[in-house]
């Protein structure tokens, strides 16, 4: 199902917990405030971590295979983590976990609020955002970025040896594992759409195409203040939509890409004339697709459904 919001609507709600919220979290964090979670040691226990969203929560899964227990808070496809409410369990899954991981960059201010609720000198906490030296205002898709994602790879390893140093060989493997098995064909599919396709002027509906882009060499045409107009659930200015409109029109563009959970009224309207200019249309999601994927296989479907694409504008 697809998330629509009419014109004008704010998709991005970056204030502060509704009062009720805060309340009851505030109740529930305070009993878990005096727990401290169990030390892992020599293997003895398992490490519990906290993921705000699935696809971090994938990668923090495999890289810490059985000496770990990953929960994803924001795991439906049809969940907005921008605007998520959170519960008094989210509050006390976060105050009992080992490692608390967090896109940051604004994305889900609410896991920072309830992470700052319940400090513990026990627990660690990865702020995606923080880690790659993003700032709030900055493109918050981060795991859209292939080289921020071998980032935080390397850095959750890091944050598990640094949590059970008994196990830090068995942690060494399975980052090896990860980037060498798990993620090949991740990695090899960016470098091949990029041999084969690089320099080739596309479209987008938003900015969770503006990092990925240039890392699989694609030439993004899209005006950027569109891109976050429709990301922060802005309404884009008319001068924007008539470029975009122009590049479709005059098939200035290959292929439009657009985020199937934010089709937007604007972004409908230009993936109805994208099709009937006979531009190839592409989909990508924000959360992992289906619900139980793993980063990887969700991720080089959409490559493969690109590929596509571009194969077919291109003929290549």
């Amino acid at each position: 199902m697809s998330l629509t919001y009419p014109p004008g609507t704010a998709r991005r709600r970056r204030l502060g917990l509704t009062a009720g919220t805060a309340a009851l979290l505030a109740v529930a964090l305070s009993a878990c405030a005096t727990t401290a979670p169990t030390k892992s040691s020599g293997g003895s226990a398992t490490i519990e971590v906290v993921a705000a969203e699935n696809f971090w929560g994938s990668l923090a899964a495999q890289l810490g295979g059985s000496h770990v227990k990953v929960t994803s808070i924001i795991n439906n496809p049809d969940a907005d983590p921008h605007d998520y409410e959170p519960t008094a369990a989210d509050g006390r899954e976060i105050a009992s976990a080992k490692l608390a991981l967090i896109n940051g960059v604004g994305y889900d201010a609410w896991a920072t609020k309830l992470a700052d609720a319940n400090p513990s000198s026990s627990r660690t906490t990865l702020t995606v955002g923080d880690l790659v030296g993003a700032k709030d205002g900055d493109n918050p898709h981060r795991w859209y970025n292939p080289g921020n994602v071998r980032q935080v790879i390397d850095q959750i390893t890091a944050d598990y040896k640094k949590i059970d140093p008994a196990d830090a060989s068995f942690f060494d493997t399975q980052h090896d594992t990860v980037i060498n098995t798990n993620l090949k064909t991740y990695f090899d599919t960016i470098s091949e759409i990029k041999t084969n396709y690089s320099g080739t002027p596309v479209g987008a509906s938003e900015s969770i195409f503006a990092m990925l882009s240039p890392a699989l060499g694609l030439n993004l045409l899209t005006p950027a203040a569109f891109l976050t107009d429709i990301s922060e659930g802005s309404d884009p200015s008319a001068k924007d939509k008539a470029s975009i409109d122009n590049q479709i029109k005059n098939k200035q563009i290959k292929v439009y890409v657009y985020n199937s959970q934010n089709a937007t009224p604007d972004v409908q309207q230009q993936v109805n004339e994208a099709k009937a200019a006979g531009i190839p249309v592409s989909t990508i999601t924000e959360t992992l697709t289906p619900a139980g994927a793993s980063f990887q296989d969700w991720q080089v479907a959409q490559f493969d459904a690109l590929k596509q694409a571009l194969g077919q504008a291109t003929g290549k």
